[in-house]
């Protein structure tokens, strides 16, 4: 009897559309083939409960505060899900805040390439 692999699935939290559409594209050629998208803060804890995902991908900034940052320490203490920060301000003080609440979650800066989401995903889930 063969057991069945559970496919690799990913939240992509981002209130850009466009942003989050453009991850999802590089989340499923790096080999995620379940990705649900986000845009708020509360769809995302819904939607980790729900969905268990393998890896978060958070943007810092939802509806124009960093509460990016909160929702992704909870999931990651609540839920366990690893967690890749997005971000358009890498600001020094924004930059200090996640290693402050999330310390050694990977950042990257929008726009956000493949290659550089493949490896702080990698980096994130070991």
């Amino acid at each position: 009897m063969t057991e069945s692999i559970r496919p690799r699935s990913a939240l992509i939290v981002d209130d850009e559309y466009l942003v989050a559409f453009d991850i999802e594209a590089s989340m499923r050629e790096i080999g995620f083939e379940a990705c649900i998208v986000a845009s708020n803060e509360n769809d995302a804890i819904d939607l980790t409960k729900s969905s268990r995902p393998d890896v978060v991908v958070m943007d810092v900034y939802l509806g124009g505060t960093r509460g990016g940052i909160e929702t992704a320490r909870w999931l990651r203490e609540v839920c366990r899900v690893p967690i890749v920060f997005v971000t358009a301000h890498i600001d020094k003080g924004t930059l200090e805040r996640i290693h402050t609440v999330l310390p050694g979650a990977p950042v990257l800066s929008k726009p956000v390439y493949r290659d550089s989401l493949a490896s702080a995903v990698s980096l994130a889930s070991h």
